[in-house]
This record gives C-alpha cells, structure tokens and sequence, in this order.
C-alpha cells in the first residue's frame, strides 16, 4: 500500500506541474531573477574634467587608427568602441588654440590618437609577448626585433595617454585630400619609405608614418631634412606655443602640461557615452 501512495501522490504532482506548465507559470517563475544573480558592473565613465575634442573643435581631423585594423597590431585595440578623440578639457582646448594658428596659414591638425584606456595598453603588451604575430612588422616596425620592443622603448605597460593629456598628431594642408580606407591583407611597404612609396596619408611628409618603430621617428633625428624638417617643425612649434611639450622619440607624441591627472591611468572606453553630459 505504501508503494502504491506514493506512485498516486507522484502521479498527482506530475498533473499539478503540467497544469502550471499549460498556464505558463513555470516560465514566468523561473523568470524572476535570484537575490544572488550576478549582474554585469557598469562600464567606468570619464570624470567631468574630460570632453570629445569635436565639442571643443570640430575642425581638426579625427584619423583614429586603433578603432581600424591598420595599426601595428593588425586589429582593433581593446576599449576602442567608436572613432572618437576624447581628452582632458586643457588639452581639448590648447589643441583649439593652435588650430585656429594653423587654419590662419592654411593648414590643419589630425590626430591619430587621444586618450588610451588601458585595457587598450593591456592589448599592446600582450601583443608584444607573443612573438609569433609578426603581420603588421614589414609596415611598422621593418628594422627592430620584437623582442627588444620592451628594451627600446616601443611598448610599456603605462602610457601617458592613458592620463588623458597626451595626444598622437600631424599636420595636414588645407584643402585636406582624401585618404583611401586601409584594406585588411594588403601588401606592405615599409613605414620609412618615401612618402610616395609609403600607405598614403594626408599629412605633410613628416619623414616617416604614423606609429613608425624606427630611429627616424626621433623628432630631431639628423638625416631628417629640408621639408620634412620644416614640417616637423611646424607642427612642434604650433603645439609647444600651447603648452604641449613633445615625446622626443616620437615626431607626433605630444603632452599638454600641466597634466590635470598627471598619476592617474583611467580605463573607460573610448566612445561617446563615455563624456556623454559633460
């Protein structure tokens, strides 16, 4: 008899659940979510100190390479969501200030890259370790082992550009040509070739391209000359009359100083609703 109740009262609990199945209550039960259910932490945003630069100006050209595959790694970078320059509002508004110099004699600002947050610097380095992905060397860095990229000076596991004042910049002649979108795959040309030979871009021949592992990339390197003295020139003289100080080893790295966060590596995304309210 004790076997039978019990086959009578499962079969009844099998008819009770079937009945709330029919009636959808068992979905809309195991819908409500649980006190201990995990919830995805809300991505940082930028403090109230920072701003898209074209809030600030519109004018400058905006050519972010780490949102595109066409960058020394060969993909986008980690926290790139949208092709935005974002910076601190000193350095927004000092790059203002030398633009409005330029536009005046027929030229323009672009910048290649703004604030960096640093799961995208994370990115760099774990790139730089695996020593097997080599597809971007021929452009970008021809001559140097990517085992020294540490020990020369090339990758760091902090950048200034995380800190928001540190800006990647060239100059461009007004009117400003087209530049032709990078294929992903196409034959490479190495980044220190002439200018004609090298990926085409807008700016004035600086000597080298943008992101150009290579002694020539040294602003004050003595085989650059004639023009592309000139134009280095230009564009160092432009940002240091505001404020910006440049990264010798590099012609287009500049920083505004005084830095508003000269300690801080701040890691929100580089996107719009990231500043958005400000």
């Amino acid at each position: 008899m004790t076997g039978l109740k019990r086959l009578t009262g499962l079969a009844s609990a099998l008819r009770v659940l079937g009945a709330l199945a029919a009636a959808g209550l068992l979905a809309a039960t195991a819908a409500v979510p649980s006190a201990h259910a995990v919830t995805a932490a809300p991505e940082p945003k930028a403090p109230k100190e920072f701003v898209a630069l074209d809030r600030v100006d519109p004018t400058i050209l905006q050519e972010m390479r780490y949102t595109t595959e066409h960058n020394f790694v060969g993909e986008r970078i980690d926290g790139y969501r949208q092709p935005v320059c974002i910076l601190t509002r000193p350095a927004a508004e000092a790059l203002h200030r030398a633009q409005m110099r330029l536009l005046a004699r027929g030229y323009t600002l672009k910048v290649y890259d703004c604030y960096r947050p640093q799961r995208a610097v994370d990115h760099f380095v774990r790139w730089a370790k695996d020593l097997d992905d080599e597809r971007m060397k021929r452009e970008f860095y021809p001559l140097v082992d990517k085992s020294r990229l540490f020990a020369d000076g090339y990758i760091a596991e902090k950048s200034g550009h995380s800190r928001g004042s540190t800006v990647d910049v060239t100059v461009v002649r007004l009117p400003a040509a087209p530049t032709r979108p990078y294929v992903p795959g196409e034959p490479q040309v190495e980044c220190f070739r002439p200018q004609e030979e090298r990926f085409p871009d807008n700016s004035l021949d600086m000597g080298t391209g943008f992101d150009c592992f290579d002694t020539l990339s040294h602003t004050d390197d003595p085989r650059i000359q004639g023009a592309q003295r000139a134009n280095r020139d230009l564009l160092r003289g432009a940002l240091a009359e505001q404020g910006f100080v440049n990264l010798p080893e590099e012609w287009w790295h500049f920083t505004f100083k005084p830095e508003p966060f000269p300690a801080t590596f701040f890691d929100f995304p580089v996107a719009r609703r990231s500043v958005a309210g400000h």
